[in-house]
Order: C-alpha cells, then structure tokens, then sequence
C-alpha cells in the first residue's frame, strides 16, 4: 500500500488526521478522514470505534449506536465502546434498550461512577425516577466531587419533589466551586420550589454574575420573582414545611396554636350524619401524624390516610389507628379512587389550596353516591373578593363562603352544614374560619379529571 513520505500507510494517514480532526473540534472532517480508512480496511474495529466516537460528537446518537455495535462485533469487548453504544442508545431514544446494557456494565464495575450516571440518565428517560435518583446517588457516592453529575441529581429531585434534598446535595459543593454558575442556579431553582424568594434571589444573582451571557436563564428567574411570581405554594413547599415540622407537630399545633380541626371535623360529621358512628370507609387527605385519623376511626370500618410529606405519613403509621397511609398528592389519592368513600375528611388542608374548584372535582370523584365531604378552611371576609380566596401573610389560604359554595356547586356537591368557626390560634388570637359538610346525591355521574 502506498504510503507518504515518511513510510506511513494512507491508512496511517486517514487515522491519524481522523483523530487530529475529532480532538480539534472538527466532526465533520474526522468523519470524512475515517470513512476515507475505512473504505481502505472495512473491518477494521479500531476505525469503527473512532467512527461511533466521531458520530456521537456529532450529534448523530442513532448513527453512533450502530457503529459501536459493529466495532464490538467484529473486535474486542472494548469496555469505552459498550459505555459509547449505551449513550448513544440513549440519546437516541432507546433508553430502555440502553438501561439492559447499563445493567449488564454496573454488574462488572458495581464501582463504575460513569456507568452508575448513564443508567439513571436512561432510566430518568425511561420515566423510573425513584430508580434513577438511586443511580445517581450511587455516581456522586463513588465521585464525590462531580460538579455535573450532582447537578443532574439536583435538578431531578428538584423536579420531583426534593428540593431539601437537592439543597443539601449542592450547598457544600458550591463552598468548593464559589464561581460555578450553574450550581448557583439550580441552589436558586431549589430555593424557588420552597417558595424562599430572598434565598432564591440571592443564588440566582451568583449564577447570573459568573454566567456573563446568561446562557442559563438566571435573568429571566429573577425578574419573575422580583415581580412577585411566587403568588403560591407548591406541593414541594408543603412536603419540605411538613418534613421539617413532623417531629415536633403535634406538641406546637395542640399545645400552642390550641388546634381543633379535627375535632370539629368530627363534631360536623356527628351532626349531619346522626346515629351510631361506624360502618364506613373513611379517607382522611392530608393526615398530617394522624390527630384527625384519630377522632374519624370510630366512624370508619376502613380507614385510610394520605399526605405529601413522608415523614408525616410514618408518624401516623407508627399510631397504628389506619388501615392504609401512603404518601400521595391528595387530589391523586381521589382520582385513583372512584366513587370509593363514603366519608372524605379534611381537617387544615384547604388553607393549603388556593382555587377550590379541582379539589372538590376530585372529591367528587372519589365519593360514592350520598357520601359526604367534612373539611375546615380559614375564612376570608368580603363576599366581593373577585378570586374568593386570598394567601396571607403566614403562608396558609383563606376562603370566602361564596368561593366554597360556588366550588362546591360546580363539583355537585350540596352544603348540609357551613358555619364560623375557629381551628386554631395565632398569636393567641383566634383564627376565624369555617366548618363544613358537603354531601355528593344519591345518584348520577361522576365529574371528569
């Protein structure tokens, strides 16, 4: 074979601009010089190999894939080349295809921190995210300081539900890497999720201060919180505010703000209802560590508790008084459940839920024909109030009469009992409010998610 004037094949030649070109950014011309070897020794694994590393480069996942299989196949099980084929595998949307292979490498190398992040990222495609938060962790575990993979991890729990978490994950890192801008950024992402404008301010100014084109967005977050966009309350703000209050949430809700939400739940449901308590299967939404389970379980020949904070959910699990508590969003829970109660019980959860109306479509939905809905809400006074309902200065909704008549009327739901009430103290004042009972008819269609 002819070579150049240093004795160097024209096979040399292509493979070794090939690779000239790739290092120095150029996918177009390495691709060129590749294929030019390959025309020359068509099973050559070594070229094939360089090939899919070129073709991955170029965005070109699908290609790549391809090209990977075939180097395997026609040379050594190349530990780089199997992680490239997953990848690419990946990126081309064959992300479950790409987990089989993930699995089969982190049975090799349980140790590899490379193979541990590409099989949460395939499975994070593949919409597992309890497993990929699992398989990330095990990465930032075996590579502690892994700025990109921690950031991945965040963002996922942040989208997820768990921004305490992507919090504690990220904080020391950004101690170590002060001018990494989008550290900075998902910290601020993290703290807008818990719904802490001035922490999520100060973070997002960091990112945009070493992001000088502000390729990330920083600006655009800023701007909508210094308009004022965080108007509401996340279900991720409420899951971290309960986590963090569950050791101590029965001590200050009965000892100091002197709570009765549950009692008076259990008062309205004794009222309307009449006779006996027993015999009937009971959800209990937002069960908190249990206070209201406690005065509905003589109601209830079932009784069930749901609630967005884990941590709340195992104290109440730990008073052994349900028959089921999980972790659920509690219009989920309803959704799941039709026409599945008889009794659905909220005591000090609307003051967590601004527009009423999809909330009692779900009840609605969850109910049985004749069950009934006992709740509590905060009272906001002026029937004028054009949205009915207003989020005050302690973070909690208040509701007018009108809203919760109107929310329950487009649901089906009729009023049997709404009258003042007072379910707490603040400041040792009481906190004016409302006791209700909604009860869905006897018969007829259930509303529409």
């Amino acid at each position: 074979m002819p070579g150049d004037a240093s004795g160097a094949s024209a096979l040399d030649v292509h493979f070794e601009t090939g690779f000239q070109r790739l290092y120095g950014g150029d996918a177009a011309g390495a691709e060129v010089a590749f294929r030019a070897a390959l025309a020359l020794d068509p099973g050559n694994a070594e070229i094939l190999g360089a090939l899919a590393d070129t073709l991955a480069a170029a965005g070109r996942p699908g290609e790549a894939a391809a090209a990977y299989a075939e180097a395997l196949a026609r040379g050594e099980e190349r530990w780089t080349w199997r992680i490239g084929r997953a990848e690419a595998l990946v990126e081309a949307g064959a992300a479950d295809a790409a987990a089989e292979l993930f699995v089969a490498l982190a049975a090799e190398r349980p140790d590899s921190a490379a193979v541990r992040r590409g099989l949460a990222r395939a499975l994070v495609r593949s919409g597992r995210t309890a497993d990929a938060v699992a398989e990330y962790r095990e990465a930032v575990f075996l590579r502690p300081d892994d700025v990109d993979t921690a950031i991945e991890l965040a963002a996922l729990l942040i989208a997820s539900g768990g921004a305490v978490a992507a919090l504690e994950l990220l904080q020391p890192l950004l101690r170590r890497h002060p001018e990494h801008p989008r550290l900075a950024l998902e910290i601020g992402r993290a703290w807008i999720e818990l719904r802490e404008a001035d922490k999520a301010l100060q973070a997002l100014r960091r990112a945009r201060d070493h992001d000088d084109e502000d390729r990330l967005g920083a600006a655009a977050l800023i701007a909508g919180l210094e308009a004022g966009a965080l108007a509401d309350l996340t279900p991720a703000y409420v899951r971290a505010l309960f986590d963090r209050y569950a050791d101590r949430f029965d001590t200050d809700l009965v000892g100091k703000l002197a709570y009765r939400g549950p009692a008076l739940v259990r008062e309205a449901v004794e009222r309307v209802h009449g006779g006996a308590p027993g015999g009937l299967r009971v959800l209990d939404l937002g069960c908190g560590t249990g206070l209201a389970g406690v005065e509905l379980r003589p109601w209830a020949s079932w009784l069930a508790g749901v609630d967005l904070a884990p941590r709340m959910v195992e104290k109440a699990a730990a008073r052994g008084i349900y028959d089921d508590v999980q972790v659920c969003d509690v219009a989920a829970a309803l959704w799941a459940t039709p026409e599945s109660w008889d009794l659905v019980a909220a005591a000090d959860v609307l003051v967590y839920v601004g527009d009423l109306g999809p909330l009692f479509q779900a009840v609605a939905a969850g109910l049985r024909p004749g069950g009934r809905f006992a709740a509590t809400a905060e009272r906001l006074e002026g029937e004028g109030l054009a949205l009915g309902f207003a989020l005050g200065p302690s973070r909690r909704y208040a509701h007018t009469r009108a809203h919760i008549e109107g929310a329950a009327a487009a649901a089906g739901l009729t009023p049997r009992l709404m009258e003042p009430c007072s379910p707490r103290r603040e400041k040792q004042v009481p906190v004016p409010g409302w006791v209700f009972v909604l009860e869905k008819p006897a018969a007829g269609p259930s509303p529409s998610p």
